[in-house]
């Protein structure tokens, strides 16, 4: 998910109606500050609650190395599996707004976080514009991601890029670790 670093005031645009079918979604979450395997456990339960949406299933939680800024905690990984009977820009919202309940604040690209929600696949949806671009843009390109995805979803086709398993083939040299078999 591509977001200009703005406040979210200006982050809203004009939406259309909530579509009338669910979508199939899929969420990544990370955390690295304070007790991050708490932190990711509880914004999975956030998520089942989430209105608009139906929880369907949460990966295990990884362990992994940060990217870009590398002197940080690692990070504890996770991807949830959604419909969502609202539109793709209203999901993100509403992930932004889970994100600032768990006290994050952005401020340079990749520094450490409380919680870090990215819409990752909004059913076939394929956008690239300033607010939102789906799939997400880095997705096929990050183990923490694709490890988890790929066990919820083994057989998923990113628009776009391919099947997730032959995806997770191409970041074999990137170190991903299960923490726990199936999440909170």
């Amino acid at each position: 998910m591509e977001v200009p670093q703005r406040d979210r005031a200006t982050r809203r645009v004009a939406q259309p109606a909530t579509p009338d079918v669910s979508r199939r979604c899929f969420v990544a979450l990370g955390a690295n500050l304070g007790d991050p395997v708490l932190t990711v456990n509880a914004a999975i339960r956030a998520l089942r609650e989430m209105p608009q949406t139906e929880f369907i299933t949460a990966s295990s939680l990884y362990r992994t190395a940060p990217v870009g800024l590398r002197h940080q905690p690692d990070f504890i990984n996770a991807v949830v599996e959604l419909n969502a009977a609202m539109s793709a820009p209203n999901l993100l919202e509403s992930l932004f707004s889970l994100e600032e309940r768990f006290g994050r604040r952005r401020s340079v690209k990749n520094a450490p976080r409380t919680l870090d929600l990215d819409l990752l696949v909004y059913g076939d949806l394929v956008r690239s514009d300033p607010w939102l671009t789906l799939p997400h843009p880095r997705l096929h390109e990050r183990a923490f991601v694709l490890a988890p995805l790929a066990e919820i979803a083994p057989g998923l086709i990113i628009p776009g890029r391919g099947a997730v398993g032959e995806l997770l083939l191409r970041c074999a040299d990137q170190q991903v670790r299960i923490l726990r078999p199936q999440a909170a």
